[in-house]
């Protein structure tokens, strides 16, 4: 489980500052990004490894601390999110500006109440720290509430943007929700739970591990949510790239027979290594040959013989096939310029799919024989 979150959460920040290079200026997704990188750093600081490491340096207690404003980092950058989404941009910074003076005051009363006790309190855990301790109580107490409000009002706009969007958008959106407002959730049973020990009273460790669950399940929720529309149009690109490259080799054996014929209708010289397998090199290498044989099939027809266009477009792939070869392997033909050129394998219905599929029909045919 942790291994896959790690995973998903460094795929999401890969993507996000990949966008941000795009667009620098955009300042809901520079927040965005802030978020998922500050919610990235504080999840190794959280796990027993990174959290030891910190404290060796820095003193007992330094990667709780550190942890904990990064969540603070956190969800600040995830309300600059929907602050930038909703107004203005003078508007936006006015508000993020207000926020901003919150967060600070409640870094501030984190800092203070690390730093008022002595560094040995802070090395348990969340279920194992003695709430007693007034400083203590502080610290989790407060850094909860101001989770849950912040988690709460993200969560709330994200349901009223998930109503107003379509689909695939609104999916993501849906799910961003169910994770701001599980991690709302899971925070405020936090701050009771902190509120009830700090009293003196016990909570069952069965249920504090419940809660600590959903609180990480809650976060991938939400990891998942904000990449969902990201991963599922690369997803789509992936698709037409591997359709494109499929098609740009399975016309092979018709553009071969025709470039062999005309070289002339031939538009480029010979593909790179990089345009054989690059997003962009794949699309144009695949409709230039989708060109090319339509212009090999235009210089071709006048030699197909004395046959109408009618006998032409109802002529079965294989047979046309044959037509193509005989043509293709008979000498120059002197008049062919004067002859009319004739269409061949058009389809019925105008499109581009439709297109496509014909001069496959043909390709393979003559690929078979």
């Amino acid at each position: 489980m942790t291994v896959l979150f790690l995973l998903v959460l460094a795929t999401a920040v890969a993507w996000k500052v990949y966008q941000l290079t795009k667009a620098p200026r955009d300042g809901a997704l520079r927040s965005v990004t802030l978020c998922l990188v500050c919610a990235a750093l504080s999840y190794p600081v959280a796990m027993p490894g990174g959290a030891s490491g910190v404290d060796t340096v820095a003193g007992h207690g330094a990667a709780k601390l550190v942890q904990n404003l990064l969540l603070l980092g956190t969800v600040y950058f995830l309300m600059c999110f929907y602050l930038y989404s909703s107004a203005d941009r003078v508007t936006s910074r006015r508000r993020a500006r207000r926020e901003a003076v919150v967060v600070l005051g409640v870094a501030v009363v984190l800092v203070a109440a690390a730093t008022t006790v002595p560094h040995e309190t802070f090395a348990g855990s969340f279920s194992s720290a003695d709430m007693t301790i007034t400083q203590l109580a502080a610290f989790y107490g407060i850094a909860g509430l101001y989770l849950t409000y912040a988690l709460g009002a993200a969560g709330v706009w994200t349901v009223r943007y998930a109503r107003l969007s379509p689909r695939p958008h609104s999916t993501g959106l849906w799910i961003t929700a169910v994770g701001l407002l599980a991690m709302a959730a899971a925070c405020a049973v936090r701050a009771v739970f902190v509120a009830t020990r700090w009293q003196g009273g016990t909570v069952p460790k069965g249920l504090m591990a419940s809660v600590a669950m959903l609180l990480v399940v809650s976060i991938l929720l939400f990891v998942v949510g904000v990449s969902y529309s990201g991963a599922r149009s690369r997803l789509s690109a992936l698709q037409v790239w591997r359709q494109h490259r499929r098609g740009y080799h399975r016309l092979d054996a018709l553009w071969t027979l025709l470039s062999a014929r005309f070289p002339e209708t031939v538009l480029a010289s010979r593909s790179t290594l990089l345009e054989r397998w690059g997003v962009r090199g794949v699309h144009r290498l695949y409709h230039r040959r989708v060109v090319e044989c339509r212009d090999g099939l235009v210089r071709i027809s006048p030699l197909m013989g004395d046959l109408t266009p009618e006998e032409l477009m109802s002529m079965d792939a294989n047979v046309l096939a044959d037509r193509l070869r005989t043509a293709a392997a008979a000498g120059v033909h002197t008049l062919e310029e004067a002859q009319p050129v004739i269409p061949l394998a058009v389809p019925r219905t105008d499109s581009r799919g439709a297109d496509a599929a014909h001069l496959f029909a043909l390709s393979d045919a003559l690929r078979a024989a």
